[in-house]
């Protein structure tokens, strides 16, 4: 990473301060491109038969449990369908306690209405993006996102350092680590289950992101906080994650994440006590692109304040990532470039959120 700058290139601005301050109008720097502002279109609920909810899947892992090898077999298609089709899917019944999702979101929202001073003994460089941030990308005079967040990192075991978790609320480091084991078990049962949809053997994703010892993970705390002009930002840019997969723990009844869908932005309504699941670019690329990493992007909300938890399940950063050989044919050549995710990761850190733009630079020349 040593093309990233070691400090901000400019003082950083809290946006729940701002958001606080009682301001009528947001600053310029938040006002995004005509064009690339939100639009707060409803869209329609299909009945719950077809396993939809404002068009994102909706899958019970349960079934994968069943007795029934139909039921098991129809649950693992539908998984299939919805990473080649969608990119993201919700889902219920994954194992995780309800409790531990909702002492995760709530401390964490603690964290957020601590004093300024207590956060800021964690506010985070450029360098690692490690602690409490305001901020992704390092353009001077870039436009900004209207959220706040916390970044950390949960594995691999060397780069885990519970002393740059919260210290406050007492509770949090604990809650974390707890949250972090299961959302990490969670993965590698979702991942095995990508494997084989892909016709490969139930391990290969976890052992191309590196096994046990090598994989990686982290933890994204979002903090949307009120805006006075949501029609006018984004809580977050258009991008695709360029991690494996993520894992979001969304607010309990704020909707604000939008998924592209052609050149429609669907609002996702999220379930009780779901997850839902993206795959990442990184999964884009060893799937050759049978599986998509897409676009989307948060709207934010002049009544509520938003808390999301997004838990990014990684390749070990200095693997090298290309299109399983095995998906590489005559007639479906290798799509994309290799890379490692610690070269492929420092472009958003760099230049912020921009579309698929970085996905689309690793296609092979033809």
């Amino acid at each position: 990473m040593s093309n990233c700058l070691q400090s901000w290139p400019e003082p950083i601005v809290r946006v729940q301060g701002l958001s606080e301050s009682g301001i009528r109008e947001i600053p310029d720097r938040y006002v995004k491109r005509p064009a690339d502002r939100p639009c707060f279109k409803e869209t329609t609920t299909l009945s719950s038969s077809s396993h939809v909810l404002d068009n994102i899947p909706l899958i019970n892992l349960e079934n994968l449990k069943s007795s029934d090898e139909s039921i098991r077999d129809e649950t693992i298609e539908l998984i299939s369908k919805a990473c080649r089709e969608w990119g993201f899917f919700q889902v219920v019944n994954h194992g995780v306690s309800h409790e531990l999702m909702a002492n995760a979101r709530g401390v964490w929202r603690e964290f957020f209405h601590l004093p300024p001073e207590e956060k800021q003994k964690f506010a985070n460089s450029p360098v690692t993006y490690e602690g409490y941030g305001s901020r992704l990308g390092v353009e001077k005079g870039g436009k900004l996102d209207w959220s706040d967040y916390f970044f950390l990192h949960y594995l691999p075991e060397p780069l885990r350092d519970d002393k740059k978790w919260p210290s406050l609320p007492i509770t949090c480091r604990k809650i974390i680590a707890e949250y972090g084991q299961e959302a990490v078990k969670l993965c590698r049962k979702i991942t095995n289950i990508l494997s084989i949809n892909l016709g490969l053997n139930e391990n290969y994703l976890h052992t191309k992101f590196g096994g046990d010892n090598e994989r990686g993970a982290c933890l994204r705390v979002n903090f949307y906080p009120k805006c006075p002009q949501p029609d006018l930002t984004l809580g977050l840019s258009s991008h695709s994650d360029p991690g494996g997969m993520t894992l979001l723990l969304p607010d309990t009844d704020v909707p604000g994440l939008q998924v592209r869908r052609g050149d429609e932005w669907i609002t996702v309504k999220p379930v009780p006590n779901a997850f839902i699941i993206n795959i990442g670019d990184q999964i884009q690329v060893l799937s050759n692109a049978i599986y998509k990493s897409i676009e989307h992007r948060v709207i934010v909300n002049s009544g509520k304040e938003r808390v999301s938890l997004a838990f990014f399940y990684n390749p070990g950063g200095d693997i090298l990532i290309k299109p399983a050989d095995e998906l590489v044919t005559e007639d479906q050549p290798a799509l994309y470039l290799s890379t490692t995710f610690n070269e492929y990761r420092a472009f958003i850190r760099t230049n912020g959120p921009r579309g698929k733009s970085q996905v689309e630079s690793l296609k092979s020349p033809r």
